[in-house]
């Protein structure tokens, strides 16, 4: 089985090229949704309290939106909450792979592919682009977010310009050309 990336910027729209790749019945492991339900993990929760406070807490719970106020505003809070997560999402991947092990390939989408190193976990990188203005404008209306803490989280990742150095494939996803041919070219590459 190879193993393969997916990163891009928040907004790029990682997911929905995920969801065609899931349509052509390959596996997807969603790193970021795994990470966030590890936020529940009792152990993990103990440590965010020590060292954050109830602030970051709604009940018995980590409020989100509230802990990425506070990490993406600290890159130092955000390298501690990292170095808790990123072992244990790392793992997990691993119990995943060995759980879809008859796939020909798998796909791994992480924003932080790189800044995390979790690249170093697969064989191929995808990287999906979109113009900034775009970037913005989908996370603005898809999380009902500030521009200025959009902007914040754009920062605080590794550039296109980079990610796609480091790549073995690029989309653009601009909304102006159709991602469903160049999805199949790169399938049609990882099934060869």
């Amino acid at each position: 089985m190879i193993r393969v990336g997916i990163t891009g910027g928040i907004g790029s729209g990682k997911s929905t090229v995920c969801r065609v790749f899931e349509v052509l019945g390959i596996p997807v492991y969603y790193a970021d949704a795994e990470a966030k339900k590890l936020l529940d993990d009792p152990a993990i929760l103990a440590i965010l309290l020590e060292k954050f406070g109830k602030e970051i807490f709604d009940g018995d719970h980590i409020d989100r939106k509230k802990l990425a106020a506070v990490v993406f505003s600290d890159p130092e809070k955000l390298a501690f909450l990292n170095s808790i997560i990123h072992p244990a999402v790392k793992k997990h991947f691993l119990d995943w792979c060995d759980a879809h092990s008859d796939a020909r390939y798998v796909l791994k989408e992480a924003a932080i592919l790189f800044e995390s190193e979790a690249y170093k976990q697969v064989q191929k990188v995808i990287t999906v682009t979109a113009p900034a203005e775009v970037r913005i404008a989908r996370v603005m209306k898809r999380d009902g977010t500030a521009r200025e803490e959009v902007e914040k989280r754009i920062a605080s990742q590794l550039n296109d310009e980079e990610k796609i150095k480091r790549s073995d494939f690029v989309l653009l996803n601009d909304e102006q050309q159709s991602l469903i041919p160049e999805i199949l070219k790169i399938h049609q590459k990882l099934m060869s």
